[in-house]
């Protein structure tokens, strides 16, 4: 069970948003000043902060009583705060909800030096309300689904690519039940509730549509028919997904080549569970669907070193636009590159080197790694490394 807190203002009733209390110990540490941590509900966000930040103040604004009581008195909330000592910590939970309250926090930072955690499930309000009014003085953070250090023994990559590994699905006695609710709960309380729509049911519509493009490049005008919409209309819902956390874009790499590569992004939804979901699907995981959900999950591993643990710089896909060859990722790291494909398999085959063969020929190109589904790690006679799940997450996690 939670912790109690110290002066918890807005202790909310066990809802959809704070039912999560897991037991994996996550590997995101703890900032040393101000910081804003975003991931998706269910993610842990609050578990994570209860335990780190034992002695904060705390503002929980899913509290419809306290929410309601700052909605109409801003100022009650910097009255709370006025009389704490320097380098106090400071919670604010779903800051999203009133990003009003990000003056008082710019005041609190700069002539208290109070220091705060400000977590949010949407990036969309704080957007909207000038987040860089805080002008670079809170770090960013990001609380992805478990990850295989996070799991222990418990990791199961075929579970994951199943059910996903958001805690509060890893933690649910009906996995498939609770994936359901969460889609339908996120449509309800991020999009409705927050009147991110005109026309609900043509979002709801678009949202499988979405899933099916997991790991691809979103042709969106196809995929606005399909929807029976406009084709600007389903960009702003893409933009939604994106700003409400379910859906990241990976970019493509640019050289100075003269080769002309592919431009498009692509789309990598945030877990494995939640694209199935949000196609409807249940049961066991199908070959087709197997290789983009494993893509999906590496990517959040990268993802985690570049935004929590700032080892890396950034993240691309590789594919030169004048051949159908490409490689998952491609990790930068100053003025090096780290080249990775991913393979559903068991075995590996000689024509899983292809793209790995022709990405050579940028000079910056340190390692490149073949990431499998199988039991054995080992170096291939051109320099190729064969890698296990786990023992990329353990390479990446020392820093390559």
């Amino acid at each position: 069970m939670p912790r109690k807190q110290n002066s918890n203002f807005g202790n909310a009733n066990s809802t959809f948003h704070d039912i999560l209390e897991s037991m994996f110990p996550r590997t995101l540490k703890r900032p040393n000043s101000s910081f804003f941590l975003l991931g998706t509900r269910g993610t842990g966000k609050s578990t994570w902060l209860r335990e780190t930040f034992k002695q904060a103040t705390w503002f929980n604004l899913l509290d419809e009583s306290l929410f309601q009581r700052l909605l109409v008195s801003p100022g009650l909330f910097y009255s709370k705060i006025q009389n704490l000592p320097p380098e106090s910590w400071v919670v604010v939970d779903e800051i999203q909800r009133l990003p009003q309250l990000l003056n008082s926090v710019h005041r609190a930072i700069e002539e208290q030096r109070l220091n705060f955690a400000l977590t949010g499930s949407s990036a969309r309000k704080l957007k909207q309300a000038g987040i860089n009014l805080l002008a670079g003085r809170a770090k960013m953070r990001s609380m992805l689904p478990l990850l295989p250090k996070e799991l222990g023994n418990s990791f199961d990559i075929e579970s994951i690519l199943r059910y996903g590994s958001i805690p509060l699905i890893v933690n649910s006695e009906s996995p498939e039940e609770t994936l359901k609710d969460y889609v339908q709960l996120y449509i309800k309380e991020e999009i409705k509730s927050e009147a991110l729509v005109r026309n609900l049911s043509n979002f709801i519509r678009s949202v499988p549509l979405f899933a099916l493009y997991n790991g691809q490049i979103l042709n969106l005008s196809s995929t606005a028919r399909d929807a029976e919409v406009e084709r600007k209309t389903l960009s702003s819902y893409l933009q939604i997904l994106e700003d409400t956390l379910l859906v990241k874009k990976l970019h493509a790499f640019q050289t100075k080549l003269t080769v002309r590569e592919n431009k498009k992004p692509k789309i990598y939804w945030i877990d494995p569970g939640l694209v199935r979901a949000a196609q409807g699907i249940r049961g066991p995981v199908g070959l087709q669907e197997k290789g983009p959900l494993l893509e999906l999950y590496v990517f959040q591993i990268i993802r985690d070193q570049i935004e929590n643990h700032l080892k890396y710089d950034d993240v691309f896909y590789w594919s030169p636009s004048q051949n159908k060859t490409e490689v998952d990722f491609l990790i930068r790291k100053q003025n090096e590159l780290f080249a990775v494909e991913v393979k559903s398999t068991l075995r590996i085959r000689p024509d899983h080197f292809k793209g790995l063969n022709e990405i050579k020929k940028l000079p910056e190109v340190k390692r490149r790694i073949i990431l499998y589904l199988g039991e054995d790690s080992y170096l291939t006679p051109e320099g190729i490394e064969i890698m296990t799940l786990k023992k990329f997450a353990d390479e990446i996690n020392k820093g390559f």
